[in-house]
């Protein structure tokens, strides 16, 4: 299904950032530190580009790519043997169904008030990509976070031999004539590497829980109320680490940090931990 494309401040600045970087880190960093015209310039500025490349590309279908809609003729089938968990409301135990959108909920569907739509597997809406994350486009989403944080770090890692390499010629005008660019990309790509990281960290985890943020989220407080009641609280979707890394990234690991997703499904069903047991409800 088609997006509706519209102005976005947070992409302009990201698309602007990704710009600003590129160009400092090769003609800037890696022209100063080696000389684009050596061979360890060359191959630091094609490996650069490589990982500049991937980044932009994923970051690019992250955004354009529908996340996953819930079907409006979908009907769950609480009496289908092989469907082994049902969500259910926390209140009423019904169903979940959405009224905004007139239609019952898929497991991991939620709704985004941001959108204005259900959407499959969501994990959150996120403003950097004026799109949400969902079932299909999570995998993109989150290659061009690992390329992001590669790009950023290579670009601190370059910025600093090229100013160590500066701080000792003979040229000590030229350098000073750089260091406004050098404070610029310093004050940006700190944070950035910083906070690349940690979100590539927590997305990792993420998926090697097979959980989603809204599931985690949920699962903290369904855990609390489950531990106060004196009961073990097991996410229904934890399918084991390996299991859950090739239910999100894929059977081919080779494949895994590439653009690549007909391994997903529909997003209607997802396998479980309770699969070839009677079939259980969760709350949600």
């Amino acid at each position: 299904m088609n997006r509706c494309f519209s102005f976005s401040l947070p992409v302009t600045v990201v698309v602007s950032a990704i710009i600003f970087v590129y160009f400092c880190t090769v003609f800037v960093f890696i022209d100063r530190w080696f000389g684009l015209m050596t061979s360890p310039g060359i191959m630091n500025a094609v490996a650069f580009t490589g990982v500049a490349v991937m980044c932009v590309l994923n970051y690019a279908l992250a955004i354009i790519m529908d996340p996953g809609r819930v079907p409006s003729t979908f009907l769950p089938d609480i009496e289908d043997s092989s469907v082994t968990v049902h969500e259910i409301k926390r209140k009423g135990g019904d169903l979940r169904y959405c009224q905004k959108c007139s239609h019952f909920k898929p497991p991991r569907a939620h709704h985004c008030r941001v959108c204005k739509i259900c959407v499959l597997r969501m994990d959150h809406h996120c403003i950097w990509i004026h799109n949400c994350v969902g079932h299909a486009n999570y995998k993109v989403f989150f290659v061009f976070v690992v390329y992001a944080a590669i790009a950023c770090i290579y670009s601190l890692v370059l910025l600093v031999g090229s100013l160590t390499n500066d701080s000792q010629s003979d040229d000590q005008q030229s350098s000073d004539s750089f260091g406004i660019i050098y404070i610029i990309s310093g004050l940006l790509l700190v944070p950035l590497s910083m906070a690349l990281s940690v979100l590539l960290g927590w997305h990792i985890y993420l998926i090697l829980q097979n959980k989603t943020t809204i599931e985690y989220h949920e699962g903290v407080r369904a855990t609390g109320l489950k531990e106060k009641e004196g009961n073990a609280c097991k996410h229904p979707y934890d399918l084991g680490a390996y299991e859950n890394l090739i239910t999100v990234l894929g059977p081919r690991v080779f494949c895994w940090i590439c653009p690549t997703s007909k391994h997903i499904g529909d997003g209607l069903h997802f396998k479980t931990a309770y699969d070839g047991i009677p079939a259980v409800s969760t709350s949600t």
